[in-house]
């Protein structure tokens, strides 16, 4: 007799073999057999007509401070992750001096838009070096698994104080300490360090992330401390700049620890490189022995422009700067003026000091460039689809087709604009990406841009789009599956996850793929301090099981919390049955 049994499935296992019909057995929070069970289940789940497949995982997320006070782990629990990865980008929260806890929050609120508000009145800070953050986390039982790097910034700041903070160069003492913080954080259970060198990653005074300009000295004195610990991945956000050589210390590292660097590949403005030149430097580099890999987001990242979100085509007009701050009853009241529109669609942008100026004008004025974002909305739209094209189409200016757009249903509709990975106004790049050995799935930042941006929603639109209904060429679902699951796991050494096989872990999705679709997103503000968020939901996922516990049923969480602290890599358990 098992604990559970799945019958009748069509088994996609992550490993990218073919599918087939089979049941899965499982015991004690394991899968104990795969293939045709003729025992029975205590539980048993039909599954027949449905996909099933491991559970994702997902490695750049920012919960850093949301998995101090929730189990559920939203958004990313509602698309099928059971595992994320957090600290990614240089950020984080340990370790952390008394004195600093305001200033981590600040640099979090800048970099990845996460409401400080939140964040402070959240957080329980009962900690202060990062082994003691992790045993804080170890604390709370969830939906999911969770782990983390070590960031960059919180180190530099706790050894080096304000020079850290200021991005002063450290001395080969202050090195030492550093790595010192860094090698304790791996052995205590973090897979990886991340560091942010991209000015795109600012704290909210506007101020550079700690380690945005450290030498090749400073990272590869870290990251020999990652090797000294025995595992870990060298994450990093870059702009890539050649002056940097960011390629060479990558790859010189990497050669000499065995460590994989992974890296966020990106088609971007603020990268000098091209997308092309980042994965020929990426391929020359592994063909010398070296091991590093792309970070692929998959699909354009964009900003989800609303009147409650952060970021909209009105925020430097004087009219919305004088109510920029009133609650929505009275901002609505003045947008739904019809006297109050006229003011400010004739006003000129008044734009801040910034040296992303040009980002700054194209959310303002960007209008061929911006889409209206409907019922079914296709995350790859075409030029007929633009705020400009649509405006042309119905008689009106780009700007006051854009103002009725955002007003309508009350003030909840949206524009989107992929600032990224959208050049060529097409995804036709990331289907050659997703192909290679390379390449990770990732850049979902699950729990970040709180106001902007909903990518937790990523393995969704895997499904959706990529397997089901893109028109410009798809990618086979053992393909996608494998992707999301058996490659993001292997990379962190999260060995005994993301197959379907006997002794890995039940974590597990059962997937209607006739049925999986995305929602309509929308602005919360459910997190602590009524904080803001974007949310969205997906149809299609019939259950979801993390360590055999079934957390989710069509979408709703069922109160089951298996979920807990990943500490360092885990091992596969073939190698660990056959050492026994």
């Amino acid at each position: 007799m098992h604990d559970l049994v799945i019958r009748g499935g069509t088994i996609v296992d992550g490993s990218g073999a073919t599918a087939f019909t089979g049941d899965i057995a499982i015991d004690a929070g394991r899968i104990t057999a795969v293939g045709t069970v003729t025992a029975k289940g205590r539980d048993e789940i039909d599954a027949a007509g449905l996909v099933v497949a491991p559970g994702f995982v997902d490695i750049h997320t920012h919960y850093d401070g949301q998995a101090t006070w929730d189990s559920e782990m939203a958004p990313s629990s509602w698309h099928g992750v059971t595992t994320v990865v957090m600290g990614n980008c240089g950020v984080g929260f340990a370790p952390a001096k008394p004195d600093k806890h305001q200033w981590l929050i600040g640099l979090m609120e800048g970099v990845e838009d996460i409401p400080g508000t939140a964040l402070a009145e959240g957080m329980p800070w009962n900690w202060e070096t990062f082994p003691e953050y992790l045993d804080a986390l170890e604390q709370r039982a969830r939906t999911i698994d969770v782990a983390t790097h070590v960031p960059h910034g919180a180190v530099r700041a706790y050894v080096m104080g304000e020079r850290g903070a200021n991005n002063e160069a450290p001395t080969e003492h202050e090195i030492a300490q550093m790595s010192a913080i860094v090698e304790e954080g791996l052995r205590a259970g973090a897979l990886g360090f991340s560091t942010s060198r991209t000015v795109l990653h600012k704290s909210i005074d506007g101020v550079l992330v700690p380690g945005t300009t450290a030498t090749k000295e400073e990272l590869i004195g870290i990251g020999r401390a990652v090797a000294r610990a025995g595992h870990g991945v060298f994450e990093m956000a870059s702009d890539l700049k050649r002056e940097w050589d960011e390629f060479g210390w990558m790859g010189a590292l990497s050669k000499e620890t065995g460590l994989p660097v992974t890296f966020a590949m990106l088609q971007s403005i603020a990268k000098e490189l091209p997308w092309e030149e980042q994965m020929a430097e990426t391929a020359r580099w592994n063909a010398d022995g070296a091991n590093i890999v792309a970070q692929i987001a998959l699909r354009g990242t964009g900003i989800l422009m609303a009147w409650r979100g952060t970021v909209h085509p009105f925020r430097f007009k004087p009219s919305w700067v004088a109510i920029e701050n009133l609650p929505w009853e009275q901002q609505w009241a003045h947008v739904s003026d019809p006297a109050w529109k006229a003011q400010l669609l004739a006003e000129d942008n008044v734009y801040p000091e910034s040296d992303v100026l040009p980002l700054l004008y194209a959310v303002a004025l960007g209008f061929g460039l911006q889409y209206g974002m409907g019922e079914g909305f296709d995350y790859e739209p075409t030029q007929t689809e633009t705020i400009e094209a649509l405006a042309k189409a119905a008689g009106k200016p780009a700007a006051e087709y854009a103002y009725d757009l955002l007003s309508s249903d009350g003030g909840t509709g949206f524009i989107y604009f992929p600032i990224l990975n959208y050049a060529d106004g097409n995804l036709d790049f990331i289907k050659g990406l997703l192909e290679r050995d390379d390449t990770v799935v990732s850049l979902s930042d699950g729990g970040a841009h709180c106001g902007t941006i909903c990518d937790a929603a990523s393995p969704t639109f895997l499904l959706q789009h990529w397997v089901k209904e893109r028109t410009r060429g798809t990618i086979s679902l053992e393909q996608a599956i494998k992707r999301q699951c058996h490659d993001t796991a292997r990379l962190y050494g999260l060995d005994d996850r993301g197959l379907l096989r006997p002794g890995y872990l039940a974590d597990i999705n059962i997937i209607d793929m006739g049925a999986i679709k995305l929602g309509k997103p929308w602005l919360a503000f459910d997190l602590p301090a009524g904080g803001k968020r974007l949310l969205q939901r997906a149809d299609g996922y019939m259950m979801t099981l993390k360590n055999g516990q079934v957390t989710f049923r069509d979408g709703v969480m069922t109160g089951a919390l298996p979920g807990t602290l990943i500490r360092g890599p885990q091992a596969n358990p073939a190698v660990a049955m056959a050492a026994e």
